[in-house]
């Protein structure tokens, strides 16, 4: 291990926090009646003590500057804390390093408080062994302050990953590596004139810098979606990989039938309402279709620590061949225990809704394929089967009631891929 300490700035290098700052920037200048800024003189309030920023940036006096902090928190609680997102691949940065054992602590300009609700909303919170940001009072504790209170008892070698000159003047004072967060709002001019001691342009870069070589990617987490055609499924789907993007993980969303180039050809086959085929070739195509997308795209994706979303996986092939063309859900299963080698998920969402209301559904949307013109009594063979999967499926199958509005229904699917996301 390279590091056994490393401390992290929050806004600009965990998070992409601009919007949030900025719309409240915005409000707070509108209000005091001053002139609006905008683009890149806008942008230089995210990561500074905001008394210096609203000083400097507006030409406020020291009053003022009191004042326009006021106003800006009171917004900012309200509109714009969580009004942010996680950079790409800095969950897998911190999961890699919490797994070498080192210590990982917060140091952040931000008060402490707003630190840890942001830490928390984002499933961050539990990679840190402390967090320590400026209390509301104390805008003239310095940056280097607050990396000494970070700082561990005892460390070997330390160093603070920052996006500002002001986290980089801050390591140095303390004594500690100084890092430039590339990603972020800084510039490498800026970075070098605080005598930053690297730059890591990319969160890989950060990687390379803090871990040791032997460390590896961690697996990532396969999600599949489940349910009656017209459950909503690929709605919430699209929704749940928007929510785990902001959390800073890559999201390889996918389907089946296909997601390859092989299996998207087996789908046309498969669902071309003028084709014809018994029930039992129908089982294999999509045991085919299956074990080249396992092979070629969901397992490469979580060697690199990406969240993979499949719209359907195994448990369907079960449910619709298995059930609804009544070929029997253990010989199904069978077949498909060949097809996937062991690739199950970690977990599936089971959008539940009736077979009569997902038929109308669905018949009321688009033109059906050959396998949603079967009727109401597969739809019904399929939806029981769907109920016995959820039964036997121990804790990988997670139930939600689809019924609901499409808001309720998504918060319940993101909670359970939060806490997916937070079992490793």
């Amino acid at each position: 291990m390279r590091y056994d300490a490393v401390l992290f700035d929050l806004d600009g290098t965990l998070t992409d926090s601009a919007p949030g700052i900025c719309g409240s920037v915005r409000h707070t200048i509108g209000r005091m009646g001053y002139p609006p800024i905008d683009g890149e003189r806008l942008s230089r309030f995210v990561g500074p003590p905001l008394h210096d920023s609203f000083r400097e940036y507006t030409g406020m006096d020291e009053a003022q500057s009191v004042k326009a902090v006021a106003i800006y928190r009171e917004h900012y609680t309200e509109s714009g804390l969580l009004d942010a997102s996680v950079f790409p691949g800095i969950p897998n940065l911190l999961r890699r390093l919490k797994a070498e054992g080192a210590y990982l602590a917060i140091a952040t300009a931000k008060p402490a408080p707003f630190a840890y609700r942001v830490l928390e909303h984002f499933g961050l919170l539990r990679f840190f062994d402390t967090v320590v940001g400026a209390s509301f009072d104390r805008r003239d504790a310095s940056k280097a302050d607050i990396l000494r209170d970070a700082l561990p008892a005892r460390y070997s070698r330390a160093a603070m990953l920052g996006d500002r000159r002001y986290d980089m003047e801050a390591a140095k004072e303390t004594g500690i590596d100084a890092i430039g967060a590339g990603w972020g709002y800084g510039s490498d001019a800026e970075f070098l004139a605080a005598g930053t001691d690297a730059v890591a342009e990319t969160v890989q870069d950060a990687a390379r810098l803090l871990l040791s070589d032997t460390t590896e990617e961690p697996r990532g987490f396969f999600i599949t979606i489940e349910g009656l055609d017209g459950s909503g499924k690929t709605t919430q789907m699209n929704a749940v990989a928007e929510y785990i993007k902001r959390r800073g993980y890559e999201v390889l969303t996918t389907r089946e039938p296909g997601g390859t180039p092989i299996s998207e050809e087996i789908r046309s086959l498969v669902l071309d309402p003028d084709r014809t085929m018994c029930a039992e070739t129908e089982a294999l195509l999509f045991a085919a279709s299956r074990a080249q997308h396992v092979r070629g795209s969901i397992r490469p994706a979580l060697a690199r620590g990406a969240v993979v979303l499949c719209d359907r996986f195994v448990d369907a092939s079960i449910a619709y061949q298995g059930a609804g063309r009544e070929l029997g859900m253990d010989k199904v299963a069978a077949i498909n225990a060949f097809a996937i080698g062991g690739t199950m998920p970690d977990l599936t969402l089971l959008f539940v809704v009736d077979a009569q209301t997902a038929l109308l559904r669905r018949s009321a949307a688009t033109a059906l394929d050959r396998i949603e013109r079967t009727g109401e009594a597969f739809y019904q063979r399929v939806y029981d089967a769907f109920v016995q999967i959820a039964d036997t499926g121990g804790n990988r199958v997670k139930c939600i009631d689809a019924r609901r509005s499409i808001d309720a229904v998504t918060a319940d699917a993101c909670a359970q891929v939060d806490a997916l996301l937070a079992s490793r």
